[in-house]
């Protein structure tokens, strides 16, 4: 009976965490990619819900929960978390014994933290419902591939799957510190060239982040900005965005860089972790199919289409968020077929009559949260509060978000119109897309 008992458990632990019945090879999981972090879609206690992956995590955290307000949670208690950003803590619960579902892969006894702080929120930057982070629980049973272009996660089977060396790949040793994946990379600037400890953040949008500055931030000539970087569990994080020289992955190298340096208030946490020089985020990884082995320590980068493309950044100097959505009146025009003839007629007589049609229908309203000192956008006078309305003479509901992102940040010179609201009277304005350096 002992003996029994003891196979039972370890039964029991070896099965712990996300799994697939075990003769499984590999299952496809879909994601949307969105201002390159991967959203998918998942179920928590049978509620569906969406959620970024994110490898610079170490568990799952719910958040907006007013969209999912039929959620069931389980074993509740109140905990603190801290994460980037200048604030301190924050109220969450941590709940126990969840059933959480991604695809196929299904964890029966998940533990989650659910944050109730309505102003940590990713859905109104994303313009697209965000519930949370999925993190690093999910890779550990599993060979993850992640391929960025075709926006597809593949899970393996690690008993049936090897990852395969090939002229377009590097595979590299994984370090974990605190459950969270670093690989060492090189980076160099116009006069130093040196190795940094960086972690794997598929959480962040940006391309790379170092903590220190010296020998990348100059003043004279200033080859910097100071802007907004992101939203962290602890508040908003702001810092310099500049360019570096390139980044060696192995073989590989990225030139001209986007780089940012977070203000030190916010990367405190972080620091905790003395070798950590910073992280690489989606704007990184999305130039490589990504296939993590958590159980061997490894992770290979494969080149894909995206890896030779210039980086770009915001030159419009706005930060837009998706607040709320707004009623709209649009007028269509319809044309209606009519047929004229008699009895004694054997061919008809055809008509087309032109009618409109009015359609009422809810759009998302989009205003202006963030206006970069000096930026084109200052300089056209847009401020911060500012509702706009329509864009290059497209009203500005056509639009998704990550695509006006993308407007902004890839055509040095180009014009862009806008018609803006502000305390209930319209604006047009006009500015040019410019690099600072």
């Amino acid at each position: 009976m002992l003996l029994l008992f003891v196979i039972f458990s370890v039964s029991i632990t070896a099965q712990s965490g996300f799994i697939v019945n075990s003769e499984f090879r590999k299952k496809r999981i879909p994601f949307k990619l969105v201002n390159n972090l991967p959203l998918v879609q998942l179920k928590v206690n049978e509620t569906p819900l969406s959620f970024i992956l994110d490898t610079g995590v170490k568990s799952t955290i719910l958040f907006s929960l007013e969209e999912a307000d039929s959620l069931q949670l389980r074993n509740t208690t109140p905990v603190q978390l801290q994460g980037l950003g200048p604030g301190g803590s924050i109220a969450a619960l941590k709940s126990l014994n969840n059933k959480v579902e991604v695809g196929k892969a299904v964890d029966f006894n998940h533990n989650l933290y659910v944050i109730f702080d309505s102003t940590l929120n990713f859905s109104p930057r994303m313009g697209v419902p965000v519930h949370g982070i999925l993190g690093n629980e999910f890779f550990k049973n599993f060979i993850v591939k992640i391929n960025y272009v075709s926006e597809v996660i593949t899970i393996y089977n690690p008993e049936k799957y090897k990852i395969k060396s090939c002229k377009k790949c590097e595979l590299l040793p994984l370090k974990f510190v605190g459950e969270k994946p670093y690989i060492s990379l090189t980076v160099e600037s116009e006069t130093m060239r040196e190795p940094a400890t960086l972690l794997v953040d598929s959480g962040s949008s940006d391309v790379l982040w170092l903590f220190n500055k010296q020998g990348f931030i100059t003043e004279a000539p200033k080859n910097y900005f100071n802007d907004f970087l992101g939203l962290g569990l602890s508040g908003d994080i702001y810092g310099k965005r500049t360019k570096i020289h390139s980044v060696s992955i192995g073989k590989f190298q990225l030139k001209n860089v986007n780089t940012s340096f977070p203000n030190e208030d916010a990367i405190l946490r972080a620091r905790r972790f003395e070798d950590r020089d910073g992280s690489v985020g989606g704007g990184f990884l999305s130039r490589f199919t990504v296939t993590f082995d958590y159980a061997n320590k490894q992770v290979q980068f494969k080149t894909n289409r995206k890896f030779k493309e210039p980086f770009f950044y915001n030159m419009s100097g706005i930060t837009l968020e998706h607040e709320g959505v707004e009623l709209v009146k649009e007028e269509r025009q319809a044309n209606i077929n009519t047929t004229r003839g008699n009895q004694n007629e054997s061919v008809a007589n055809n008509s087309i009559s032109i009618t409109t049609e009015v359609h009422f229908a809810l759009v998302p309203k989009y205003v202006v949260v963030d206006v970069r000192e000096k930026s084109a956008a200052e300089k056209a006078g847009i401020k911060k509060g500012d509702e706009v309305v329509s864009i290059n003479g497209k009203p500005s509901y056509e639009y998704k978000l990550y695509q006006l992102l993308d407007m902004f940040s890839r055509e040095e010179g180009r014009k862009i119109t806008m018609e803006i609201r502000r305390n209930g009277v319209l604006i047009k304005t006009k500015f040019y897309l410019e690099s600072l350096f």
